[in-house]
């Protein structure tokens, strides 16, 4: 495999990474510089738990867990290098100079902390009471000092005794009371379970759950801290009996379930100096016996305000409702600002009015956007105006108008052909913030379904080989059926791309590379299209996550079948004079996530990619064909350049590649090891496997056809990476080289034998670096 970016590249790589990695080692050099007599680096602190029953790992975690309440912090290390206190040093330590650049410096550093800012009673304390609050009543704990020159660690032995355990939890409230009814009603689910571990946090854990509950059966004004919790301690054999009741001096109001009276809503509403302010109007009308909307100037339809308004007069108050309400109102997309108050309601005993503030987002909106592209062998510019219009229609649509242009031209290798291309085009959408269906279909209310549509033209100039022209339409609906799941279903997508000015320098090619031509084809696709999403990957709390993502695309079926389209006996059904293609699409992207400790993860990922052509089509349109290799796929081959099968890609003129190799299946298996090295520095080591074939023979790319043998033809690479997280974005490097080559032949498809980096021409050749940001998957 060739790398076109030569070895320019790989030596700028090189300086980049020893140029910071050289001023670190500088840095962290003399750490104790500018330590007075008789003062030490504080180096860390070590908690040691003297306990045998404990298991040894979950003694390192339990250890780990008290040191990290330990204070102070020592200085940050960088595999093993103190180097913001390295920094500190280079600028001057405590010398207060004028220097700009050794202020710079000491800003980006931190003063050195020393074993006289460590207050061992304070810390002894902190671990006391931990221990103490997951049921170790009678710990104790002892500290002591370890100097090794300039360097002191403070080591805490802790000993904790035998763990209290809960021998029996009593609800005792009065029952003959609607809130202890309701708190009754809770007891089996309780957390505070007989045998457990006497623990605080479940203590408070248990006061959420039970106000959670009373919440939705209308206690607004309850709160948490009106239960108590007293636990017995006296009773021997180191358990403990609890005793749950409700404060006496809890208010007379918050014992009673609250009714929802009036709903006063202002949807174009203005925030003051003095904060919200509620206006006055002369005449307030109730809509649809439900709620009052103020809103003179009739900025948003009243029936639309009302569907995301999930409370009724007259029922009780429910935190469900509370937050659904909310949770709609700020995902409309058409509110700056959204508040709600309650208040007693003047009429009525233990009812509340309700009074929503809505202030709404800017109604037109302007963004230019200017990104740099960079990949193997292209790179260049693109500009991007989007014109936003929130309520357009006063339903909190959002109208928008995106038009772009774009520049690159190809900076690696030497190939003429498609050197350069210019890009441009535009695009009309509209979001409805509801479903547009002539049948009613209900999605749930937790999440806002939206229908959408979405018209697009784009213009692209390959200068030295031709122009196309393609529109795309599309119309559907997605919806999120739960915070895991999510559905897009696209009713209408068509895609029509027409290529022209076909130069005589890309004939001469096509000629020459007969699969060329497969690009400029005309392409005609209409049909549904749907994708289901499934993530559990924000539940950080689970050792094993996963993702997944799959979908169906469809062109053509039902015309082809009724038109009796068939390619085969050049029967071919055309539309508008063009013809279209017929085919199933199905693809799924599986991905697995097991985290291996605190910092480190594994990662793997199956894509499996499948269609069946027929009918109209032979083959998938170049525009939907599958394609593997590049920054995000297997990492040790340039984008495209891999397969079909074992086809031997093409070249144009001496070592000239011209990476086209698309498929109609594909299969691809990636996996990688992710750890944190310090601070924002990571690094990763990864395997990629996978390839791409033909549904059919084509006897310009033999061996693409998918056969029985499709496993030994997977091409393999892996490598290494370093990734820089900086919270708003992760900026990835990767350096990976082939283990496999597939179009090889068979006896020679491993490569671990040639791997040759002390060779310049081998490097050239198979050292692929990829600049990306974000994670592969």
């Amino acid at each position: 495999m060739k790398n076109k970016k030569g070895e320019k590249m790989n030596h700028n790589v090189k300086y980049s990474i020893l140029i910071p990695i050289a001023l670190l080692l500088v840095a962290s050099c003399n750490s104790t510089k500018y330590l007075a007599e008789g003062e030490h680096l504080y180096d860390e602190g070590i908690v040691e738990i003297q306990n045998d029953t404990l298991d040894k790992e979950r003694k390192k975690t339990f250890e780990g867990n008290l040191e990290e309440l330990l204070m102070p912090k020592p200085n940050k290390k960088l595999l093993g290098w103190r180097y913001k206190l390295g920094f500190y040093n280079l600028g001057g330590g405590p010398d207060t100079t004028k220097n700009f650049i050794k202020n710079w410096l000491k800003k980006q550093g931190e003063k050195p902390v020393l074993l006289s800012d460590v207050n061992r009673e304070y810390n002894e304390n902190i671990v006391r009471n931990r221990l103490e609050n997951i049921g170790f009543f009678n710990a104790s704990v002892l500290s002591d000092t370890i100097i090794d020159g300039k360097f002191a660690k403070v080591k805490y032995d802790a000993y904790p005794g035998k763990i209290y355990r809960i021998a029996s939890v009593k609800f005792d409230v009065d029952s003959t009371k609607a809130l202890g009814k309701d708190i009754l009603e809770t007891r089996d689910g309780t957390l505070l379970a007989v045998g457990k571990n006497y623990s605080l946090d479940n203590i408070l854990n248990e006061r959420d759950r039970i106000d959670n509950y009373l919440k939705d059966q209308g206690y607004y004004y309850f709160s948490p801290d009106d239960l108590l919790i007293e636990v017995d301690s006296t009773i021997g054999n180191h358990k403990v009996d609890m005793y749950l009741t409700v404060k006496k001096e809890t208010a007379a109001k918050a014992k009673e379930p609250q009714k929802i009276g009036n709903i006063y809503v202002y949807p174009n509403y203005q925030l003051t100096g003095s904060g919200y302010r509620r206006a006055n109007p002369r005449q307030l009308e109730l809509y649809d016996d439900q709620l009052y909307i103020i809103d003179p100037e009739n900025t948003f339809r009243k029936k639309v305000i009302k569907n995301h308004i999930f409370f009724q007069r007259g029922e009780l108050y429910n935190r469900h409702d509370h937050n659904l309400t909310i949770n709609h109102l700020v995902n409309l997309n058409a509110f700056k600002f959204v508040k709600n108050t309650f208040e007693d309601n003047p009429d009525s005993t233990n009812t509340m009015d309700i009074y929503y503030y809505l202030t709404p987002l800017q109604k037109k909106n302007l963004r230019f956007e200017v990104i740099g592209k960079t990949a193997s062998v292209y790179n260049g510019t693109e500009a991007t105006v989007n014109w936003q219009l929130r309520n357009a229609f006063k339903g909190a649509e959002t109208f928008t108008v995106s038009v772009f242009g774009g520049y690159e031209t190809q900076t690696g290798g030497s190939v003429n052909l498609n050197s350069s291309y210019l890009r441009y085009g535009a695009e009309v959408g509209i979001v409805w913030p509801r479903l547009i269906a002539p049948f009613n279909w209900q999605t749930g209310d937790r999440y806002i379904p939206k229908t959408y549509t979405k018209v697009g033209y784009e213009f692209l100039n390959r200068r030295t080989a031709y122009t196309l022209n393609s529109l795309s339409f599309n119309y559907g609906y997605n919806w999120k059926e739960n915070d895991r799941k999510q559905h897009d279903l696209a009713l209408a997508e068509i895609i029509y791309a027409r290529p022209r000015n076909i130069t005589a320098e890309y004939q001469a090619q096509m000629d020459t590379v007969p699969t060329l031509r497969h690009i400029v084809d005309t392409t005609f696709t209409f049909g549904p299209n749907y994708n289901y999403t499934y993530t559990n990957t924000m539940d950080q709390s689970k050792r094993n996550t996963m993702y997944f993502k799959g979908g169906i695309n469809l062109s053509g079926n039902v015309l082809g079948l009724i038109q009796g389209a068939d390619y085969k006996e050049g029967n071919i059904k055309r539309v508008f004079n063009t013809a279209y293609s017929q085919f199933v699409k199905l693809e799924g992207d599986f991905r697995h996530y097991l985290k291996l400790g605190p910092d480190a993860q594994l990662a793997s990922r199956i894509m499996v990619g499948t269609s069946y052509s027929y009918g109209n089509s032979r083959a998938l349109p170049y525009l939907k064909q599958y394609f593997t290799g590049g920054p995000n796929g297997l990492r040790a081959f340039r984008a495209r350049a891999v397969g079909p099968g074992s086809s031997m890609p093409e070249n144009l003129g001496e070592d000239n590649f011209f990476a086209d190799q698309t498929g109609d299946l594909k299969l691809e298996l990636n996996t990688e090891y992710r750890a944190k090295i310090a601070g924002i520095f990571h690094w990763a080591a990864f395997i990629d496997a996978g390839n791409v074939w033909l549904q059919n023979a084509d006897p310009n790319k033999p061996g693409g056809q998918i056969s029985k043998d499709f496993l030994s033809e997977l091409a393999v690479g892996g490598g290494l990476g370093l990734r820089f997280d900086l919270s708003f974005l992760i900026l990835r490097t990767d350096l990976a080289i082939p283990f496999r080559v597939p179009y090889n032949a068979k006896s020679d498809r491993w490569v671990f034998n040639k791997i040759d980096f002390g060779n310049s021409n081998w490097r050239r050749d198979n050292l692929v670096f990829n600049l990306a940001i974000g994670y592969p998957f």
